[in-house]
Formats: structure tokens, sequence, C-alpha cells
């Protein structure tokens, strides 16, 4: 067998936190402990030998790497301290950064040096555009008890589209199509080196219908359930982090859509629907109950991440910490703006929005890059983990 190593690919994967790779002497451990290993597939054993080897290519599009969430029962149980789940997760930081598009973001993201200018970029963005609508200044308590932060950005005469929603529009849109757009690239992109390196047949497809019911849907369902983290047994408390995280996502992502219909559709004919919503209103409770939510799923995370590195078991790292940072500083700024606003203080309120608004932006846009991706880089391994296994795949 010709082995063409990868060296740099090596190093970025120590730098990454997979350090203590070449500790590793195939035990074969992790793979006894390892619920995803199956006979023929000495899960993760068969990944720490190919990183050794720097056998990048096959990596990137083995989908096992993707189908680990980093339990941590490898790690805990390696008599050598290699830390597979480490290992793992500097592969797939830099599968992001691989599958990611445009290159030169998806690299701004992997440093703690670059932390500056990913902050930067979009305060700077929202910034301008406070200074181009023309208001750029803080309300008055009865102004801001009245509207909230429903004119940051202002307001015009013309009715049927808020001057307010078309400014967050103009930099949030392109932030968020930037991040569908690198995604659709990526996972596309995985798809088929996956299909090319498990010989799968393309001539026998299934329709999009029997894809999204036997492949897609099933996985999602599984991930929703967090079926496959319950296996864990060194960081069952993940569970407890993660789990309230996601359902607060969606919780969230149900309020904004309530609201844009609300205030920017139903509210041009009821202008009465026009205003902060009350706090009494159910949406309203959904969304402080989602924000609050959020905020304890990044703090479990946070804790439980802290423990695990001090007790030896986990590396830190910037690609593990970022994503904890973002979903805090999204959590906790849009919580104190909507404190701030019921006790009436609109000149740190409006302050701390915009830093809100950084934060979201910053969720948005460096999402394809960053530990989020995960989200959609796993469902789509374990959708081809089905479909592998299926007739379409076999004939």
């Amino acid at each position: 067998m010709n082995v063409q190593p990868d060296l740099e690919f090596i190093k970025y994967i120590k730098g990454a936190g997979g350090d203590t790779l070449k500790k590793c002497y195939q035990c074969a451990t992790c793979s006894v402990i390892c619920p995803l290993s199956k006979d023929g597939k000495p899960f993760p054993r068969k990944e720490m030998i190919w990183a050794q080897w720097g056998l990048k290519d096959t990596l990137v599009t083995d989908p096992d790497i993707f189908l680990c969430h980093q339990c941590g029962d490898c790690s805990a149980y390696c008599p050598r301290g290699a830390k597979p789940g480490d290992v793992l997760g500097a592969i797939r930081a830099y599968a992001y950064t691989f599958y990611g598009w445009p290159s030169g973001l998806a690299k701004l993201a992997t440093s703690a040096k670059n932390l500056p200018i990913l902050i930067g970029i979009p305060a700077l963005v929202i910034f301008v555009m406070w200074l181009l609508s023309g208001a750029m200044h803080i309300p008055t308590k009865e102004h801001f008890a009245t509207h909230g932060y429903q004119q940051f950005f202002g307001t015009w005469g013309f009715k049927w589209y808020a001057k307010n929603i078309f400014f967050i529009v103009l930099f949030m849109v392109p932030a968020a199509g930037l991040a569908v757009l690198s995604t659709f690239m990526g996972v596309r992109k995985l798809w088929r080196s996956m299909s090319e390196k498990a010989g799968v047949n393309s001539s026998f497809r299934p329709s999009v219908m029997q894809f999204v019911t036997d492949f897609l849907w099933p996985s999602l369902v599984e991930i929703v359930k967090h079926s496959r983290f319950r296996e864990c047994k060194v960081n069952i408390d993940r569970v407890k982090g993660h789990l309230p995280m996601m359902l607060a996502f969606i919780g969230l992502f149900i309020v904004t859509c309530w609201s844009l219909l609300k205030n920017d559709v139903l509210g041009l004919f009821w202008p009465s629907l026009h205003g902060p919503l009350s706090i009494y209103d159910p949406i309203k409770i959904m969304a402080n109950i989602s924000a609050v939510a959020l905020i304890y799923g990044a703090f479990v995370l946070w804790t439980n991440r802290s423990k695990m590195e001090s007790e030896g078991l986990s590396t830190r790292t910037f690609y593990n910490w970022f994503l904890i940072w973002e979903v805090m500083a999204v959590g906790v700024t849009g919580f104190a703006a909507e404190v701030l606003r019921w006790l009436g203080i609109p000149t740190v309120g409006y302050i701390v929005y915009f830093l809100h608004l950084v934060a979201v932006m910053m969720l948005f846009m460096y999402m394809p890059y960053t530990k989020f991706a995960h989200i959609v880089y796993r469902t789509t391994a374990m959708a081809f983990e089905k479909y592998r296994e299926s007739p379409f795949a076999k004939n």
C-alpha cells in the first residue's frame, strides 16, 4: 500500500486539539467502547490510524467522523490518553474548513487570533447601516416604552414596508444567504465524495419524496430525540445542554416568524398590532422561555466543557469554544435588551440591542465554518448511513 501523507493536515489536527494523536497504538479500546463501532468498521480506531498516516482525503469523505457526537467515552477509557474524541473533533473542524465557501472566510473562522476581525466585520456593517438610516440616536423613555426596538433604524411614511425591517434585511438576509449557499455547496460536495468512496450506484435514485421520508426525516427525528447522545456514559450531561438549546432555537424561529407576520403583514391592515408584544402574550412567553433555555443550554455546555478540560478529558480549542461564546452572546444580549426595555432604560438598551444584532449576524455568517455546521453535516451523514444500506445504493 502506497501511503501519501499530508503533513500539513497532520500539523493542523495536532494544532486544533488532536495533539495527542501520536499516543494511539491501535489497542482498539475506543472501538470496544464506542456504540457506533461495528464489525468490519472499527470506529474510531480506523480514523485514528488514518489521521496518523495523514490521509486527509480519506477522512474528509468518511461519514463516520460526522456521526460521532464526541460523547467522550473513548477518550475516558483510552489507556494511552490519545483522546480519540478530540482528534475526531479536530478532523471535523478541518472538514468544515475544507468544505466551506468562500475558503478565505472559512479559514478566518478557525483561529482565536482572528476573533477581532470576526466580530469587527458584522459590527462595522451594522454600524454603517445604522448611520445611513439616519436614526442613530437614543429615543426618549416614552418612545422607547411604546416602540421598543422596532424603530432602531428609524421610520418612514411608506406603510407597506417598515424602514426598520428594510435595514435589518439588508444585512441579515445576505449573511444568512451566504451561510445557506456555503452549506449547500459543502453538503453537495460531501455527499458526492461519500457516494464515490462507498461505490454507490448513482443510476438508481430515489425520488425527492422517497429520500425525505426514508432517509432524511428519520435522521431528523433521531437528532431531535437525541437518541445517540443518551448512549453516552462519561459525558451524558451534554444532553442537558444540547436539547434545551435546540428547542430554544426552534422556539425563537417561531417567534421571529410570528413577529414579522404580525408587524409587517397583519399590522398593515390592523395598526393596533404594531408595537412590542405584551409580556403576557403567549408568543412573548414562548420567546422569553426560549431565551432562558438558550442561555441555560449554553451555560451547561460551558460548565461541562470546562470540567472535561480541567480533568484532562478534553483539550481547550477555539473550535470548541467559539460556538458556545456565540450562542451565549445571542442569548444574553437578547434577554438583556428585553429586560432593559421593561425597565425603561433606552440608552443602555439600544447599545445592548446593537450588540445583539452583531451576535445574531455572526451566528448566521459563520455557521458553515463552526461547530454549528455539525447540525447539517451530521444530518447529511446520518441520512447517507441509511441510504448506503438501502436497495438504492446497492443496486
